[in-house]
């Protein structure tokens, strides 16, 4: 087992006023050589905007793009004629593919939407770009693995074009769950949203996050009521 940790102290910030956002990886004006991507998981924003702000509309290619919404309400219009919005227990994902151009604002006014903006590098460049909106229940998570995106678009969840698979849970204190991983050649991204976890020897906190690699399964443990996502990702 191979591991390391990225505490949320260490993660590259940027206050713009309207946005605040963490950055776990190289994003923008945070330039880490050290901290560039976890195998294809390339981007891993933490993101806050204020009511009436947002991202206008700007292009993106050959890269799968993940929200999810944590709290308050994420407005999102694309170059596909999609246009909607996106609340916590629901998940988009964009491929960008050959090219596609997007905005994302806070729904609302006045109160801020606090998401989680993730890239993946794909599978495959130049596929045609592609839209999805899913909604979760938080019941199927409770103390248990809910898996939220893969590679099938048959599976559980919604898929990209990736041999990904994301899953959430949330875990009372003292609870343990194992994941086992389902890919060949890859390892696994844990970034824990709230609580405490015990995991491969390591104390996570809010925020915090481990990548783990040449393991076959994992066993996480809570220390207080936690809410964990898992990211499995190739790392080559």
């Amino acid at each position: 087992m191979r591991t390391i940790i990225h505490k949320a102290d260490s993660r590259g910030y940027a206050d713009h006023g309207w946005l605040k956002s963490y950055h776990t990886f190289s994003f923008a004006g945070y330039n880490n050589p050290q901290r560039m991507h976890f195998g294809a998981l390339r981007v891993l924003n933490d993101d806050f905007v204020a009511g009436g702000n947002g991202f206008g509309r700007h292009p993106h290619n050959n890269m799968e793009i993940i929200s999810i919404p944590l709290e308050g309400t994420l407005a999102h219009s694309d170059s596909m004629g999609n246009e909607g919005t996106i609340q916590p227990n629901e998940i988009q994902v964009m491929s960008a593919g050959t090219g596609v151009a997007h905005s994302e604002f806070n729904g609302s006014e006045v109160d801020p939407v606090k998401f989680l903006q993730i890239w993946l590098f794909p599978n495959k460049e130049n596929v045609t770009p592609r839209y999805d909106q899913i909604k979760i229940d938080p019941v199927d998570r409770k103390n248990k693995l809910q898996q939220i995106i893969s590679p099938n678009a048959d599976d559980e969840g919604t898929w990209i074009h990736q041999d990904a698979w994301f899953h959430l849970a949330d875990l009372d204190a003292g609870n343990t769950i194992e994941y086992v991983l389902k890919g060949e050649g890859t390892g696994v991204y844990i970034f824990l949203l709230e609580g405490q976890i015990d995991v491969a020897g390591e104390v996570l906190n809010r925020r915090d996050a481990i990548g783990i690699t040449d393991v076959s399964s994992i066993t996480l443990t809570a220390k207080e009521n936690a809410s964990i996502l898992i990211m499995e990702v190739p790392m080559v």
